[in-house]
Parts: C-alpha cells; structure tokens; sequence
C-alpha cells in the first residue's frame, strides 16, 4: 500500500452501471481513493468486428484484383460491344429504330438506375457474395441475349443483364477500399480506372472482330455469348476472393431508391428513346419530372439522414467529401464526352467512310493503345506531379488530340483512312488515359473503408450517368447535323462539341484535391 491512501470499497457486483462510471472517466483516467490515475492497461471491453477478418488491408492478391476487376470491364464491355452489332441485329431480327435504341438505352439506363442499391446490398450482404451472384446472373443474361429469338425478348434480356451487373459492379470498388490502403489501393484505383476506360475501347474494336468472325454462324450472338466462358472463370477465380461488408449494415432505403430510380429514368429514358420514337409528349412530360424527382430525392434523404430514422441510399453527407464533391462533376464530363465521342465514330466510320465492322473497331486501335500506356504511367505521374497536374494536362493534351482529329476530319472527308486518323487518335487517348483513372481515383481518396460499396454505387452512377447524357446529346448532335451539313462536317462539329468538354474538364481541373 502507498502511504496516504487506502484501498476502495469494493462495490456489489451487480453495480455494473456505478462501477463504469467511476472506474472509467470521461478523460480517459480512473477513479482510485478519490485520486484519478491514468488508465495504461485496464480497458473497455472491445466489441466485435463486423467485418471479416480476411478484410484486413492488404489481404486482396493481384489475382484477386483481376477478379474482381471484372465487375468493372464487363458490364462496360457489354455496353459498347453491341454498337457495331446493331445494323446486323436490325436485319436479322427485323428491329427498327426504336427498337434498336432499347437494345442498348435499356440496358444502359437500367445499369445506372440500379448501382446504387447494388452497392447498398453488397454492404449489407457482403461484397463477395454479391459480386459472385451478379456474375453468375450476368452469364445467364448474357446466354439469354445470345439465344434471343426475337427483338423484344433480347431488349427484355438486356434490362435483366443490367440489373445483374448493377449487383456486381460497385463490388469492386468497395472491395479495393476495404482490403487495401496506401499506395497499393493508389495503384489499384488507377488500374480501375484503366480497366474501366479501355473495356469502352475495346467493346468496339471486340464487336467488329467477332461480327466479322461469324463463327458457326452465330453473328451478333457471339458478341454476348462470348461473356459465358469468361464468367464460368471468373466464378471459379472468385472463391478465393475475401469477404467485406460495412461494419454498420443498414436495411435498404425504399423511399431513396424509388425516388433515385425516378429522377434517373425520367432524365435517362426520354434523351435515349426521344431522336428514335419521335419526341412524344411523353419525353417532354417525363423531361420536365426528372428536375423534381432529384430535388426530392435529396430532400427525404437529408431529412433521412438528420432524424436518424433509417440510413439513406445515398448519404448527402458522402458528397460533402472533397474528393466528390469536386471530382465527380469533371469525371462526369470526361466519361460522357468519351461516350458520345465512341458512338459518333462507331456510326461515322461505317456509314460515312464505308469501313466494315472490323475496320472501324480496328481505326480505334491506336485510341486504345495509348490509353493503355497513360494509364499505366498515371500513377507513376501522380505521385511525382500530383492528381491536379495529371488531370489538367491529359485534358489539354487531350484537347489538342480532338482539335487535330476534327481538322483532319473536316478537310480530308471522305477520302480518310487508318494513317490518316491515327495521330489525332492517339494524342487524344493519351490525354483521355491520363484523366479518366486519375479523376476515379480524387473520387474516392477520402472515403471511408465503411461507405465504400455505396461510394463505388455513387461513382460508377454518375459516371454510367454521365456516359449515357454524352451517347444522347453528342448522339442527337451528329445525327441532326447528319441530314443538313452531311457525314463529314457533322463528325467535325460533335468532335468541337467533345473539344469543348474536355476545356470544361481542364477549367475544373483547378479545384481538384491534388491527391
């Protein structure tokens, strides 16, 4: 005993709630014969971990990175690959316009309408789980488009294969975050980004190749029969895949999803579906619905969020973070100019300049290659010069890209052929590589590990959102310029009209966290 002091009272066991009050004091020390002593070993009893133990940072191979990452390529593969596919779909199904439209509007606006909610339920489930559930789902959907025997029966199985990559998708985000941290995760979001953008590249450059192979006679088919082999891999690979989840799962938000599907399809739908139905009262209806669905989708969800009632869809408070608020808007930009820009050649290349499928997806070629090598020397950049510099110089590289491909365009239509287009092609997949992984990685550089699965929903939404908004409106641009100014000069125009986005990505670019 130390002289002075004596030893406390015991209190009755039972007094559970007065022994914690003053063994245990707010500043951290304890309560000893009225003397407070810093607490060294004596603790809280720890609660469990929610997440897995196989979570734990840096538990993710390299192997398991490619696995994952196919969350990401295939669903934008899927997206791209069937627009060289569409003039054989229409004549062998007797399609139509419209119909074509809903081919790829369907599937697009169903993958954005429901990333959010998938990256909710993987959260809440585990992101494992419904990883391997959306890729088996999205191999049975894919064999449905293969075997389609009719136009509406492929656009039904087209929305069903979007729901199924809207389940497996954000998982691969959430995955990175919760499993790696520091310059790996760096690393891993860079080659996100890279997987991302050169899955949009090559869907064009695979669509030709397979159209053109025509094996066993299956045409168009095998560009969605194709996706089977690789998701019966894909699965076994995934088996060795960790398991994580929010340490605070939350039930599904209904009133946020029913109001983030509105404002979504009320936006998305009438900007597909108006050039190919027409511009029905419908569209304008639906157009003017959509500003309103938004407001009021992020009314419940503040009021959700400040009662405590129930944990939002989408947090508003997760937007508050730099790194969204900020790299979200040019990421947006970036992705939907490259969207319009990929849809405007499909179609130019073909009709104008008479390519076959293959040529044209082959033209993209050199696109293609340089995005690879800026994606690979992106991280290598950002660390040395910074995640602003990176994002600002691949828009004005990209820039001079875009304004030497139009110059080329304009004065050389229609005589133009592969060494013709190939240099304004390849500085500007440099300076698109260079931002695209870049902005991916600001989005999400301070998410923390719990709210990864609904920040991958939140990115991979705005950026399918984004890419749909440039497919429509650079789309609708091209095509109505098509019947006045021709082919030629109308690729010009919506090549100035990308020009002007990437200016806008470079004008942003100042605000970006320089992470």
């Amino acid at each position: 005993m130390v002289p002075g002091c004596h030893r406390p009272r015991p209190f009755p066991v039972s007094a559970d709630t007065r022994i914690r009050r003053l063994w245990y004091l707010p500043g951290g020390g304890r309560s000893l014969g009225g003397v407070t002593q810093p607490t060294t070993t004596r603790r809280p009893p720890a609660r469990p971990a929610a997440t897995p133990t196989a979570a734990r940072a840096g538990s993710l191979s390299t192997l398991g990175l490619l696995t994952v990452l196919l969350g990401t390529a295939l669903p934008q593969l899927d997206f791209f690959i069937v627009n060289v596919a569409l003039p054989t779909i229409d004549r062998d199904l007797d399609a139509g316009p419209a119909l074509l439209e809903l081919v790829v509007a369907g599937y697009g606006v169903g993958y954005a309408v429901l990333l959010v909610l998938g990256g909710r339920l993987g959260d809440t489930f585990g992101r494992r789980r419904l990883f391997v559930v959306g890729l088996a789902g999205f191999g049975l959907t894919s064999l449905a488009c293969g075997l389609a025997p009719n136009a509406w029966s492929l656009v039904a199985a087209r929305v069903a294969q979007a729901a199924t990559a809207a389940l497996m998708a954000p998982q691969t985000l959430a995955t990175i975050q919760a499993t790696m941290t520091g310059e790996r995760r760096a690393r891993a979001l860079s080659v996100f980004g890279a997987a991302a953008g050169l899955a949009m590249v090559s869907g064009q450059i695979l669509g030709g190749l397979l159209v053109w192979a025509d094996l066993a006679g299956t045409g168009w088919r095998l560009v969605f029969l194709v996706n089977v082999p690789v998701v019966v891999v894909g699965l076994w690979l995934a088996r060795r895949l960790p398991e994580t989840r929010s340490p605070r799962p939350a039930s599904v938000d209904v009133p946020g999803t029913l109001l983030l599907a509105a404002a979504l399809l009320a936006l998305l739908l009438p900007l597909t579906e108006g050039r190919a139905t027409g511009w029905p009262l419908w569209t304008w209806v639906s157009l003017a619905v959509a500003p309103a669905a938004a407001v009021a989708f992020y009314v419940v969800e503040r009021r959700a969020e400040r009662s405590g009632t129930r944990v939002p869809l989408l947090p508003p408070s997760l937007l508050r973070l730099v790194g969204m608020r900020r790299a979200l808007p040019p990421l947006a930009l970036c992705v939907g100019g490259f969207c319009g820009f990929l849809f405007a050649t499909a179609v130019a290349f073909q009709d104008g300049l008479a390519f076959s499928p293959v040529r044209a997806g082959l033209t993209l070629a050199p696109y293609a290659t340089a995005f690879l090598v800026a994606s690979l020397l992106g991280p290598r950049l950002a660390g040395r010069h910074g995640g602003r510099r990176l994002v600002a110089t691949g828009a004005a590289v990209q820039a001079v890209g875009i304004g030497a491909l139009a110059l080329t365009v304009w004065a050389g239509w229609p005589e133009l052929g592969f060494l013709a287009l190939a240099p304004g092609l390849l500085v500007s997949g440099f300076g698109q590589g260079l931002q695209m992984p870049t902005l991916m990685r600001l989005v999400l550089t301070d998410v923390p590990a719990e709210r990864a699965g609904v920040a991958g929903g939140v990115l991979t939404t705005a950026s399918q959102s984004g890419g749909a908004l440039g497919v429509a409106l650079l789309g609708a641009l091209f095509l109505a310029l098509v019947d006045s100014a021709g082919m030629g000069d109308a690729l010009a125009m919506t090549l100035g009209a990308q020009l002007a986005a990437a200016l806008a990505v470079l004008a942003l670019s100042t605000r970006l966290p320089n992470g």
